[in-house]
């Protein structure tokens, strides 16, 4: 078969083939630094954790979202517990640092309006951070999860009831078992607002003080029991 190509014209056949190399180089995959590659697949890998939690999400779908191939992954992280463990100690540290961060001023009322916010700020603006978060998984120790974060958060915040209490003439011993409890109060109150989404997160936030402040100001030197002393 001859080819019909136009004199002075390269032939038909060559030009079809440079055209198909032109169309194969335009699609091919775009190499990106390797920072920026690593923060493209914990990106991936975040959003997939939170959708999906540890155990069914996989390295093949995580290269898959990334358009490269598993090896890329496991070069950068070893394999998919490399990738969770980067995942939730960046949510940890986040989450720590804002609400950290709020515990810095103002009086003990104050605080507590800014802890409180601080944690719903979290769940409002980072709802893929705050999932993987509040799933459990068996690859990490206890110190990589929610509980750990709000474990911390109550160390601090039992500092500034230690002082409180002095101030008031009560216990400073028991200022730790308040601080757990009025840490877990915001924490599963803020998981439980996660689903509902109202009221807004400001008026959760001070029914969450209302009752925390009102209680604390209110506390007894010596708390008994009556369905026990009797």
């Amino acid at each position: 078969m001859t080819d019909q190509s136009e004199p002075g014209q390269e032939p038909r056949a060559r030009r079809a083939s440079r055209a198909a190399a032109a169309s194969t180089k335009g699609t091919a995959r775009v190499r990106m630094p390797a920072a920026q590659r690593r923060e493209q697949l914990i990106a991936i890998g975040r959003q997939l954790f939170a959708e999906r939690g540890f155990d069914a999400t996989s390295i093949e779908e995580v290269a898959a979202r990334a358009k490269v191939s598993k090896p890329v992954v496991y070069e950068h992280f070893g394999g998919k517990e490399g990738l969770y463990a980067v995942v939730v100690d960046r949510e940890v540290r986040a989450l720590l640092d804002r609400i950290t961060g709020a515990l810095t001023a103002g009086d003990a009322r104050e605080l507590l309006e800014q802890a409180a916010l601080a944690l719903l700020d979290y769940i409002d603006q980072e709802p893929h951070g705050f999932q993987v978060l509040v799933r459990e998984s068996p690859v990490l120790s206890p110190g990589g999860n929610f509980s750990s974060v709000m474990n911390d958060v109550a160390h601090q915040v039992e500092h500034l009831l230690a002082a409180e209490f002095k101030a008031r003439e009560l216990d400073p011993k028991f200022a730790e078992l308040y601080s757990q409890a009025l840490v877990g109060m915001v924490a599963l109150v803020g998981q439980w607002w996660r689903e509902a989404r109202k009221p807004k997160k400001e008026m959760v936030a001070a029914h969450l003080v209302n009752l925390a402040w009102n209680g604390l100001s209110h506390l007894e030197a010596k708390p008994a029991l009556t369905t026990r002393s009797r």
